[in-house]
């Protein structure tokens, strides 16, 4: 008994050790939401940290340009009217008050010094944070991939997991 209970733990531990690795599901389409994701991926880059981020939804929207894809179904272009057409244009989470609460948000960042969405972005693909935007998502948007930025990965949630596995911090923002 005691054989067969020490080579089933066995077989139950895991093959590879956790990496120092941060992956974050970025779900959330709201700016406070958006730049918790992009300070928390930059600062555990900078710490030597491999980042990986899965935007799925409306977290889709952080990786925007403001380009307009041709082509589209109505259903589609519908969708592209009711959502942000980039970062600068995402709402806050709270004190959205009609577009005017991003806009003093975004004026109190500039004041103080805080990086906006858009340069969080960038820093963070400087310092090789993986960007994985969601196929299925991105049907389901009617999202395409020339209106989103340059440089990024795309893939599906069997990709997110391959990278969460190993890693020693997932986050779902």
């Amino acid at each position: 008994m005691a054989d067969t209970l020490t080579t089933g733990q066995e077989a139950a531990a895991p093959s590879a050790v956790k990496t120092r690795a941060v992956t974050v599901v970025v779900h959330s389409g709201d700016l406070d939401k958006l730049m918790a994701a992009m300070i928390i991926a930059n600062g555990a880059a900078a710490m030597g940290r491999q980042v990986c981020l899965f935007f799925t939804f409306w977290g889709l929207n952080a990786l925007k340009t403001g380009r307009r894809a041709p082509g589209k179904t109505l259903i589609q272009r519908m969708m592209s009217w009711f959502m942000p057409s980039s970062p600068a244009k995402v709402p806050s989470s709270r004190m959205n008050l009609l577009g005017f609460g991003p806009r003093l948000f975004r004026s109190l960042m500039r004041r103080n010094g805080v990086p906006s969405l858009a340069d969080l972005i960038e820093t963070a693909q400087e310092l090789d944070v993986t960007f994985i935007a969601c196929c299925m998502s991105m049907d389901l948007m009617g999202i395409h991939a020339s209106e989103l930025i340059e440089g990024i990965e795309y893939g599906g949630v069997a990709t997110y997991l391959a990278a969460a596995q190993d890693a020693d911090t997932n986050l779902f923002i």
